[in-house]
């Protein structure tokens, strides 16, 4: 293309210049970049060993501050401030708290060039591999603020679950350890002052007062022994329940107790196809959500159930097919997945199962509470009015003989 000198302002032919087209520069698909730089950080280590002050910063962040913080985050990204300014703004506002300094390294990162998900990834104990995943599909797809309302939705609906299953078990294990309390109190201290006077009515006692001095007695001589045995049995199986051969076994046999087993297998079900259904919607694969829900879900049996389905799935076999065979979930889940994927509409149905779940678990959580506290009070009543009622039988008897 000829045009004038800019220096020369006659258009004379020997004061023109050619200027050649400058090409087309090639940019890098988002998608693909994003992908690089999640591997590329991999490869580096950048999940790093983070400091033990750093790590005491990062145990002090809530989950539901976090959740909260993913909110505010989709809620600016959606009134159409861009990504930096916008976790600047996050940063103003979370101000003194443990999450600030998290998310204004995360702004420095995305900053000099790095995606929102390659930001994340030096962070493994706040952001999991479901999260930095859902985020990068989100980037790819130009959806990000719809994928950081579904992941602060889905982890607020986990703690509120959580915080169900904890407010269900929490009264039944304090009502215990207090009734187990009350009960060596009374039986070390109480009764062997007691039972001086009982041995010298030289009299015949009744059997439940025999029985709780002999209680009494084996309790006092051996009362140290009992607590290291027990502070040992503690240490020994927990470490067991957190080895690779004995969680697997721990989860399992959780599952098959009475009361508390259909409640953590629906706290399971409900965390699965809630999770499911959402990596789906944001353009996951089946294969690679699947893989993502064994670490998402926390019974490592079912976790370890799901590689039979994994490896169905990858040989062309329906999801609904696959998970019937595992026998983890009700009937109810494989037909409506089944459903689901004739119809083409897989993540409504899984957002429905979800939602089901979550209901069926409150129910049975208050369910639970109001059957558990009566019967706890009773066994704690039996159990004081015994002890009672073993010290009160030999004063009657003396006060009949005087």
């Amino acid at each position: 293309m000829w045009e004038a000198n800019p220096n020369q302002p006659d258009l004379s032919p020997d004061n023109l210049v050619v200027r050649v087209p400058e090409e087309p520069r090639i940019t890098e698909c988002p998608r693909r970049r994003a992908t690089d730089q999640i591997q590329e950080h991999g490869r580096k280590g950048d999940r790093r060993e983070i400091p033990a002050r750093d790590r005491d910063l990062l145990s002090r962040i809530k989950s539901a501050d976090l959740s909260l913080a993913i909110r505010q985050l989709a809620t600016l990204l959606h009134a159409g401030m861009p990504l930096v300014p916008a976790l600047a703004a996050l940063v103003e506002q979370l101000q003194h708290q443990p999450l600030a300094p998290v998310i204004q390294d995360i702004q420095a990162r995305v900053n000099a060039g790095t995606s929102l998900a390659a930001a994340c990834q030096p962070y493994p104990g706040l952001f999991s591999d479901l999260f930095l995943r859902m985020v990068y599909a989100g980037e790819s797809s130009g959806s990000l603020e719809a994928v950081l309302l579904r992941l602060a939705e889905m982890m607020e609906k986990r703690d509120r679950l959580a915080a169900q299953i904890r407010s269900a078990l929490a009264y039944p294990v304090v009502m215990i350890l207090v009734a187990i309390g009350v009960v060596v109190f009374l039986m070390s201290f109480v009764v062997p002052s007691l039972t001086g006077i009982f041995l010298e009515m030289n009299q015949q006692l009744p059997w439940p007062t025999r029985l709780l001095i002999r209680m009494s007695s084996f309790l006092e001589g051996n009362l140290l022994w009992l607590v290291l045995a027990a502070a040992a049995l503690a240490v020994g199986g927990r470490r067991y329940i957190q080895s690779g051969s004995g969680k697997p076994k721990w989860d399992r046999f959780k599952l098959k107790l009475p009361v508390f087993g259909p409640l953590l297998r629906k706290a399971e079900a409900a965390r699965f196809t809630r999770m499911l259904g959402i990596m789906l919607s944001s353009g996951i694969s089946i294969l690679d959500t699947l893989t993502i829900a064994q670490t998402i879900i926390q019974n490592h049996f079912l976790a370890q159930s799901l590689d039979s389905v994994k490896q169905s799935v990858s040989r062309g076999e329906p999801i609904a097919q696959s998970l019937r065979r595992t026998g983890l979930f009700s009937p109810i889940v494989y037909h409506t997945i089944a459903i689901g994927e004739i119809s083409g509409n897989l993540e409504e149905q899984l957002a429905g199962i979800a939602g089901s779940y979550e209901t069926e678990l409150e129910t049975a959580a208050r369910t639970l509470m109001s059957l558990l506290e009566p019967v706890l009070l009773i066994v704690m009543a039996a159990w004081v009015g015994f002890i009672v009622l073993a010290i009160l039988l030999p004063i009657f008897e003396i006060n009949q003989m005087i």
